[in-house]
């Protein structure tokens, strides 16, 4: 696979310490750029941005609830790990990024779970490679609900290939290397999906525009040259430390490669 980022600057020190978001925060960040087009969660954007951006986990607690698609997933990955909030940070990471928490999801839960929530909304004959997944390996990270609920349901196979391949690359966790900002908006350096041979791939690494705040409102401090964030709806969620950056890279791939088998 390629992950191709510019190499960062070389660091003149070590990095500022910074304070770790709470699980609702962490929640709002990704999932407020879908959110803000209306494609999942509850028609309140500007309650999201506004409550993440001071913090107010009551108040985010309340909206995440409302997310159809992704709450159960945090429901699952909490239970299974014997956590009683789901929206406990370590819960939230694990489904927008990807962490060795996904491995206590045992594959019979996963897949009853996807059973009840998917069956009856895709034709028998998608159900059958759907059904297949927790036993291939995947888990619910949102790579997984991009790259196999989400996007298809055949229409790879039928030929409207570049629509789904904009939709799914759009809506899974992707990483740009910072280089620089105009206004309200990060320069970075991205890879995006491609089809290759039939099978899905990262592309080359390409510069591109993605929104970090609005009338200054965001989530993130002001990176530096250098820093990796995470991008969801061209929306820059969160500035990615060494660690996160690896987990999402390794799980994205992962996906991909148990999504590959079914095209």
């Amino acid at each position: 696979m390629t992950h191709a980022l510019p190499l960062a600057p070389a660091s003149e020190g070590p990095s500022p310490a910074r304070s770790l978001a709470s699980g609702p925060v962490l929640f709002a960040r990704y999932a407020y750029g879908p959110n803000r087009f209306g494609y999942c969660g509850p028609d309140d954007a500007d309650e999201l941005l506004e409550a993440g951006a001071a913090g107010q986990d009551r108040v985010l607690r309340a909206l995440a609830q409302r997310f159809e698609g992704a709450y159960p997933y945090l429901a699952l990955i909490a239970r299974s790990a014997g956590i009683a909030d789901p929206l406990d940070r370590r819960v939230v990471e694990a489904y927008w990024l990807g962490s060795e928490l996904l491995r206590c999801v045992p594959v019979s839960a996963f897949g009853a779970s996807i059973d009840e929530r998917f069956r009856d909304r895709v034709r028998p004959t998608d159900w059958r490679w759907l059904a297949t997944k927790p036993i291939d390996g995947a888990k619910p990270v949102h790579a997984f609900h991009v790259l196999d609920v989400f996007p298809r349901v055949g229409l790879i196979r039928g030929g409207q290939i570049d629509g789904v391949l904009q939709v799914m690359d759009s809506c899974r966790i992707r990483w740009g290397r910072v280089l620089d900002r105009i206004g309200d908006q990060l320069v970075v350096s991205a890879t995006r999906l491609e089809l290759h041979e039939g099978r899905l791939r990262h592309g080359p690494a390409t510069i591109e525009r993605v929104q970090a705040w609005r009338d200054s409102t965001g989530f993130i401090d002001v990176p530096e040259p250098g820093d990796v964030v995470s991008i969801h709806w061209s929306w820059a969620c969160d500035r990615l430390d060494p660690r996160q950056l690896a987990n999402v890279i390794a799980w994205t791939d992962r996906q991909l490669a148990i999504a590959n088998r079914t095209i």
